[in-house]
């Protein structure tokens, strides 16, 4: 009878640990997707433009992790900003280091005795996101939700240890992880399993508040949760780009270095943060313990990271390259046109990057266009049969890299995205369409006209030549500047090609007027030529409301940006 109650005992005590686990990391990855959602493209542009020297990079990356509650987002943006040339892996050290501070705010939070405010948080977070209508409130409001649902599961965990107090064996095991090596792997263990650092310190500190465990042990067990998430960094970046790998390898060596140093003086920062710390001297043995040891291990989890960071920042460029020695990079091949360059899975968790990522493959499509729209004219008006079938080929090149960028489209419009990049993905979406039609008109239109051209047996005049000289020009520095206004997100560029119209459609009257005039020259088949030449002014007159397409997609999704 005793054995069945004992067994009812710790299936209670198992549902309450593990099911207020889950509620707590259900709480952090809904807190951190929703500030990712208000962060977005605020936090990528603060790293984009704040990592000039290695100290403001270790801000940087510590202020935006503690605001979007998660070093991998920071890292995977950080990835994304090497593969595009904006940074170097030296600068991303400093901001990876950062990270590791920024992640001690959640241990700061949690360390606090607010579990009876859970349920009220998760009311009022539920309340904004259900019954308010407007889309920024309703991010705070999973927010706080989550915010809620994390103290609740962290008030479920504290609940369901608690008659572990009296449970021998258990606090034998406690006492047990006063060895720091047996501390450290154990919850380098925990966390590689869980893949939460923060799940293994909030864990740490339910244990503290319940008084199982000494503050040494608790250093013990945090100092494993940083070895444990290198773990999941690393597991991360399998099948994902080299550079990638790299950012996850300074992670991993970074994180060792100071858990090697620090383990020999774990000692010596426990009494200095129990200097530090709010003392109970008014409590004895495990009541003081509850009441003391929560805020001195989220104190030492913090004191530990900033110290390792302020040490390290100095070694930046050795961690950079003892990463790249251990990872080297690919040498650099040339990409086929038809091949995306910058498209990755791992950027689809982040929004504001995988958008980013989608604008940088839309101007290597626009690239390519752009040559077709170079070689047409020549293979239009005198070029031979092969001349008309490359352009075809470079067209089928150009649409496979089109429905590359459509299908990540597609991949990242399955994830919670919010209006405003719902409007720059929809954008996105009809810059890569307009691309591609522009390609396609090209390649039927101008091809089909070549080839009427060489059965008719006629050629344009030098004079016709000339008159078409000043249209496909402005077209090509139409479509040039809509290219441009894509890569560097320039609205300005993208108005002045809307602005050009005018001017597109003087050119084309005066080669239509030109035309005209030569329809009495004495020349054979001079009926085909017309009708051949007159056509291809007006393929030339599609093409730049193409440009001008484009360079209004741009205009929304820049505005759209900017509204979020």
């Amino acid at each position: 009878m005793e054995t069945t109650s004992e067994t009812l005992a710790l299936g209670t005590i198992s549902m309450g640990l593990f099911g207020g686990l889950a509620l707590f990391l259900t709480g952090m990855e809904q807190m951190s997707a929703a500030l990712k959602a208000v962060a977005g493209n605020g936090m990528r542009n603060v790293l984009a433009n704040l990592t000039r020297n290695r100290l403001m990079a270790a801000i940087t990356g510590a202020f935006v992790t503690a605001v979007i509650q998660s070093s991998s987002v920071t890292t995977v943006l950080v990835v994304g900003f090497i593969s595009a040339g904006i940074m170097t892996l030296a600068q991303s050290v400093g901001i990876i280091m950062g990270a590791n501070v920024g992640t001690t705010i959640t241990a700061q939070i949690v360390a606090f005795n607010v579990t009876q405010y859970a349920l009220l948080l998760v009311a009022l977070g539920f309340a904004m996101e259900f019954f308010v209508k407007q889309e920024k409130v309703r991010r705070y409001g999973a927010m706080l939700m989550g915010l809620g649902l994390i103290f609740f599961g962290m008030g479920l965990m504290s609940d369901a240890t608690n008659p572990l107090r009296s449970y021998e064996p258990f606090i034998d095991l406690m006492q047990s992880m006063s060895n720091p090596l047996l501390g450290i792997l154990v919850a380098a263990a925990f966390t590689a399993l869980v893949q939460s650092s923060s799940a293994t310190t909030g864990i740490v500190i339910v244990l503290a508040s319940q008084g199982f465990i000494t503050l040494e042990a608790g250093i013990a067990l945090a100092f494993g949760a940083n070895v444990g998430t290198c773990v999941t960094a690393l597991l991360s970046t399998l099948g994902k780009p080299r550079t990638a790998m790299q950012a996850a390898l300074v992670h991993v060596l970074f994180n060792l270095a100071g858990v090697l140093i620090w383990v020999a003086f774990i000692d010596q920062l426990a009494q200095y943060v129990r200097d530090l710390s709010p003392a109970h001297a008014d409590l004895q043995g495990a009541a003081r313990l509850a009441a003391e040891t929560p805020r001195q291990i989220a104190n030492a989890h913090t004191i530990f990271n900033v110290a390792n960071t302020v040490l390290f920042i100095w070694f930046t460029g050795a961690f950079a390259a003892v990463a790249r020695k251990l990872v080297p990079d690919k040498p650099e091949v040339a990409p086929e046109r038809a091949q995306p360059v910058y498209l990755d899975e791992v950027y689809l968790e982040t929004p504001a990057i995988a958008l980013d990522r989608v604008r940088l493959e839309l101007v290597r499509l626009g690239e390519g266009v752009q040559e077709m729209l170079a070689d047409a004219p020549a293979a239009l008006g005198s070029g031979s049969r092969d001349d008309l079938q490359a352009l075809v080929e470079d067209n089928a090149d150009t649409t496979r890299l089109y429905e590359a960028i459509v299908g990540y489209l597609a991949q990242l419009s399955q994830v919670e995205l919010g209006s405003t990049r719902t409007r720059q993905l929809t954008e996105l979406t009809a810059i890569a369409n307009t691309i591609d039609n522009m390609g396609d008109t090209i390649a039927t239109n101008m091809v089909t006209l070549g080839l009427d051209r060489i059965e008719a047996r006629v050629e344009p005049s030098p004079a016709t030549v000339e008159a078409f000289r000043p249209l496909r020009e402005a077209v090509q520095e139409a479509f040039g500047k809509a290219v441009d206004a894509v890569r560097n997100e320039d609205p300005g560029a993208a108005r002045e090609v809307v602005a050009m119209k005018p001017r597109i459609q003087s050119l084309a009257r005066d080669v239509n007027a030109h035309l005209a005039g030569r329809l009495v020259a004495d020349e054979p088949n001079r009926i085909a030529a017309f009708r051949i030449e007159t056509d291809a002014v007006e393929v030339m007159q599609r093409l730049y409301y193409f440009a001008k397409r484009v360079a209004k997609s741009v205009v929304t999704a820049v505005e759209a940006e900017g509204d979020g």
